[in-house]
């Protein structure tokens, strides 16, 4: 593991929870979608690092695609406004997708994708995310699949950032306060 980084004050998930996560998941999935058209669509920039590692762990033929979407920019908490950057580039018509998400925190981003994904036909849509925040949420959306529940803290590492900056961390951390006050 890198050294702690000075800006975190905990390590939440540490790199070998990580591998844990990974591989319980990817074998979850491939069990769940096992004879199955299977599209991983990943919500950039933070699923990139969890899809990645995640889809090696699933053991079936796959496809993959990204969206890119913006709620926060640089602030810490969701605007409630979301904005598509850049759209998948697959017809969804016959596929099962997977949408992969760092941090399922307010379930804004996620219900907006949702819903826009499911009016383009898709034969099925569901979500996993790397870490749930419940004591957040505003809407009513519950993921298929989660690696772990976090506190209601700032977060960042393995692709999570704050100010674009902390993603290349190896564990997901508690970002100090003083950083984003």
């Amino acid at each position: 593991m890198k050294t702690l980084n000075k800006d975190i004050s905990e390590v939440l998930v540490s790199e070998a929870d990580l591998n844990e996560i990974n591989a319980r998941l990817g074998a979850q999935i491939t069990k769940d979608f096992k004879d199955k058209n299977l599209l991983v669509v990943g919500i950039l920039k933070g699923s990139v690092y969890f899809m990645t590692d995640l889809t090696r762990h699933i053991d079936l033929p796959l496809k993959i695609d990204f969206l890119a979407v913006s709620s926060y920019g640089s602030s810490t908490r969701s605007s409630g406004s979301v904005k598509i950057i850049k759209d998948i580039d697959i017809d969804l018509e016959g596929y099962d997708v997977l949408l992969i998400e760092d941090i399922l925190d307010s379930g804004r981003t996620l219900q907006y994708v949702s819903k826009m994904l499911e009016a383009r036909n898709a034969k099925s849509i569901s979500i996993c995310t790397l870490l749930d925040k419940p004591a957040r949420r505003v809407v009513d959306l519950k993921p298929d699949y989660v690696g772990c529940d976090v506190p209601d803290e700032f977060v960042v590492g393995y692709g999570l950032d704050y100010d674009q900056k902390y993603r290349n961390l190896p564990y997901i951390g508690s970002l100090k306060r003083e950083i984003y006050e």
